[in-house]
């Protein structure tokens, strides 16, 4: 049979020249449509390729009775209705990969930017002003770049200033000392790294522990004259506190390609001599666009041939009633994830998930994606999803092994699932009950019975009178209630667990103190 592929945005002939060499693929390219043209002719495709352009919008989706997958040539789906997509069997691909090398090569031209004033010196020359004196550099040889994040980008950096004769200082929590070794990088903590870097680059995600990550205490702990430099996200550096540490004197020069909020004409950063900027340029290159209009390429016609697509972005369908069996247990798979990593709180490398009673009996594969889901959205924020949740644990180390039993165990179905990392394992188990739905009901062996989901507080103890009342007051004392509170023991006097549910988040400040009455082992806050 023949597919039709349609080109709605502006792609290279090189991007697309996978397509055009398979027989049975035919291509339109941009055709120009607007948005009703676009509308009307959907059902014409069995596949639809667009960059930023083109809305790939719910009513499109619905009215695509052909298409089977869209390529997305970039990373962005901002574009796309994935829920729409995954509801109408639509398979969403993008190109993670195809900005790497650009990004990273942009990262260094600001590093280098930066040391040699080289914006600053053009601009006055522009200016009519020939002033060498006010822009001597200083050379990268034998100065320490800082590496916050060692993902893709952050490791070609690194690799680029070792050629420059740097020592390079990483922080990752997925960076081991083996790996740093073999790199010839030194593993270091976020702490370390802030306080040995003359130049500091930031490579992490944005998520909710990224967040102004590089804040006003992290430019305390830096140099003095420390260089910053930015080509991942924009928030991971508190813009306000930038700003003070240029004008105090702390920080010597910024490099930034991202902002918090973009686009924009003004901002007071760029009043500042000593900041250098472009407008998110990281993967404006020639050869980028090229190559992830080639990979979102290969992933079309893999899927098109039936083959396993590389970079998916949605959940493929699954037969209804097979859906109609798994999908109770989506939620209480990724909150039993999202739990014990929480509960863990260190990188693991070693996931192992039990499926126990009723569950042995049918296909817990797409259960078992949305369990290591919760576990990697700690570390990778929303770009981990259902269907590449696997494909990440793997490339970063971490096994991934699933076993089943037919004994019931006191429930009719239950899913156990067990962490290692440094410091040891972990392992919670969770339920469906009629009528109740998801339930925790054992943590480090310890019997609890609650719902998985808002403010919790898991408080290791020694089983001893007065330690719930001492608990309730300090949890009063910081004016937090406490809605739920299930408690277990080892033995009388030994070991026990508290676990409670809390109106609001419980804060560091608040947690570190709750930690230091005497009978107390360790708090861990939840946030599900």
């Amino acid at each position: 049979m023949t597919y039709r592929v349609l080109v709605s945005d502006p792609l290279s002939d090189e991007g697309i020249k996978p397509l055009r060499e398979i027989e049975n693929i035919e291509i339109v390219k941009n055709p120009g449509w607007d948005e009703a043209a676009l509308l009307e002719n959907i059902d014409q495709f069995d596949a639809l390729l667009v960059r930023s352009q083109t809305q790939v919008t719910r009513p499109l989706l619905e009215k695509a009775s052909r298409l089977k997958i869209v390529g997305r040539a970039g990373v962005g789906v901002d574009n796309i209705d994935l829920e729409a997509a995954t509801e109408n069997g639509i398979i969403v691909v993008n190109a993670p990969n195809g900005n790497t090398n650009s990004a990273a090569e942009h990262t260094v031209a600001m590093i280098m930017s930066l040391s040699r004033n080289i914006p600053q010196a053009f601009y006055a020359l522009k200016q009519k002003q020939w002033d060498r004196k006010r822009f001597v550099g200083v050379e990268l040889k034998q100065k320490t770049l800082g590496v916050v994040g060692l993902g893709r980008i952050g490791a070609e950096v690194a690799k680029r200033a070792k050629g420059q004769r740097m020592n390079v200082v990483a922080y990752d929590p997925f960076l081991t000392d083996e790996k740093a070794e073999r790199m010839g990088i030194t593993n270091a903590t976020l702490e370390e790294v802030l306080r040995a870097g003359d130049f500091i680059t930031v490579h992490t995600p944005l998520l909710k522990e990224t967040k102004h990550l590089i804040n006003a205490e992290a430019f305390e702990l830096m140099k003095d004259g420390v260089q910053i430099v930015n080509c991942a996200r924009g928030g991971i550096i508190d813009e306000d506190a930038l700003y003070d540490a240029i004008v105090s004197g702390k920080v010597a020069g910024a490099a930034l390609d991202v902002f918090e909020q973009e686009p924009f004409t003004e901002h007071k950063l760029l009043t500042l001599p000593e900041v250098v900027a472009t407008p998110h340029l990281g993967a404006s290159t020639i050869e980028a666009q090229e190559i992830v209009a080639i990979d979102v390429s290969h992933d079309v016609i893999r899927f098109l041939e039936g083959k396993a697509v590389r970079h998916p972005v949605n959940m493929p369908s699954i037969p209804s009633e097979a859906m109609h069996q798994i999908e109770p247990y989506f939620y209480l798979a990724e909150k039993l994830g999202t739990f014990i990593i929480d509960l863990a709180n260190e990188v693991i490398n070693d996931i192992r998930i039990t499926y126990s009673g009723e569950l042995s009996d049918i296909e817990t594969g797409p259960v078992t994606r949305n369990a290591v889901k919760g576990i990697l959205k700690r570390f990778l924020g929303s770009r981990v999803n259902d269907v590449n949740a696997l494909y990440l644990a793997d490339r970063k180390g971490i096994t991934v092994s699933e076993s089943k039993t037919s004994a019931q165990k006191g429930f009719t179905n239950l899913i156990t699932i067990e962490v290692t990392g440094p410091s040891g394992s972990r392992k919670v188990a969770g339920t469906l009950l009629n009528g109740l739905g998801a339930r925790l009901v054992r943590v480090d062996g310890y019997q609890v019975d609650a719902t998985p989901e808002g403010h919790m507080v898991v408080i290791q103890h020694i089983d001893q009178p007065g330690v719930i009342g001492r608990m309730g007051s300090a949890f009063a004392e910081h004016n937090i209630n406490i809605a739920t509170m299930q408690v277990d023991r080892s033995d009388v006097g030994g070991n026990a667990i508290m676990l409670l549910t809390i109106d609001r988040h419980l804060e560091d400040k608040a947690l570190s103190e709750i930690a230091l009455l005497d009978e107390i082992k360790s708090v861990t806050a939840i946030d599900l």
